[in-house]
């Protein structure tokens, strides 16, 4: 692709987003950012990465840090603003890639060739998925997903001004359970082809 492009996948858990956005990285040839993110910037900068990974995608604790002069003690929030930085850094550098979570919709707006994307699933199969993914029982799939999306809309939330699934502020909103994982990233797939299209 001669034109820089940018997928950013935000998702239910258990909804398939992060397979659907590996696929889509390995369809388009493009590097995928998700948790891989924290292992750059540590070799970079010199970090711990598993120091790193407990903070990752979560807000500001408000008991356990406060905010000086525009500097926070939250390693938490610290973490995301590494993050941030560094996809801005990558977008622009000219590099096309696709990422998942991390405010990314949010943190590259205006980006030109952002093509935002919010995959949700029906409870029943996220629950179900979660099962089979992760051996779980019923109980603790069904738990599992509440807890992860309480955390993702709670993370999303804090650190920008647009509401996570608002669907006003992505390309798509796209519900994987109607196709399937598989065929959603077909149409997908198709849907971001004829974006590039616009781009030429």
């Amino acid at each position: 692709m001669d034109k820089q492009f940018i997928i950013s996948i935000s998702r239910e858990y258990g909804s398939g987003g992060h397979w659907i956005a590996s696929e889509l990285a390995k369809r388009f040839g493009v590097v995928l950012y998700d948790h891989n993110l924290l292992d750059e910037m540590a070799a970079g900068k010199g970090m711990n990465v598993e120091r790193l990974s407990k903070y990752d995608e979560l807000p500001r604790k408000k008991l356990f840090s406060r905010s000086v002069r525009g500097f926070s003690s939250s390693p938490e929030e610290v973490l995301a603003q590494l993050q941030f930085d560094y996809l801005k850094e990558k977008a622009q550098s000219g590099e096309s890639f696709v990422v998942v979570g991390r405010c990314s919709e949010s943190v590259l707006r205006g980006q030109k060739g952002l093509i935002p994307v919010f995959i949700l699933a029906d409870q029943e199969e996220k629950i179900a998925r979660i099962e089979k993914i992760r051996n779980f029982s019923r109980e603790e799939a069904e738990a599992a997903v509440e807890r992860h999306d309480r955390r993702r809309k709670s993370y999303h939330n804090y650190y920008c001004d647009i509401k996570w699934g608002d669907s006003r502020h992505y390309d798509l909103c796209i519900n994987s359970s109607r196709l399937g994982v598989e065929k959603t990233t077909d149409f997908l797939e198709g849907y971001i082809r004829g974006r590039l299209e616009r781009l030429k």
